[in-house]
């Protein structure tokens, strides 16, 4: 997603909810980097970035993550959002 302050923010899934990573670059060039290596599936795409977890934010209680990440939902292989 290309934020309003010109960032973009990356998130991918791991597999389960807690597993939940996101990063933040202004480096349009590294996002396109990542998106391609993880669509071609190379195992280095996420090298280059600080990932920080995220998951704690999907323990709602209520089996649901929150609206706000975009309807994004776990699977067995790590999603880029």
């Amino acid at each position: 997603m290309l934020r309003e302050n010109n960032t973009y923010q990356v998130e991918y899934w791991d597999g389960v909810r807690e597993q939940h990573f996101q990063t933040m670059t202004v480096s349009q060039k590294k996002v396109l980097g990542a998106l391609l290596g993880w669509a071609r599936s190379k195992p280095d795409w996420r090298n280059g970035f600080m990932w920080n977890n995220i998951g704690e934010q999907f323990n709602s209680g209520d089996g649901e993550p929150p609206e706000q990440v975009c309807g994004t939902k776990p699977s067995m292989a790590p999603e880029a959002v």
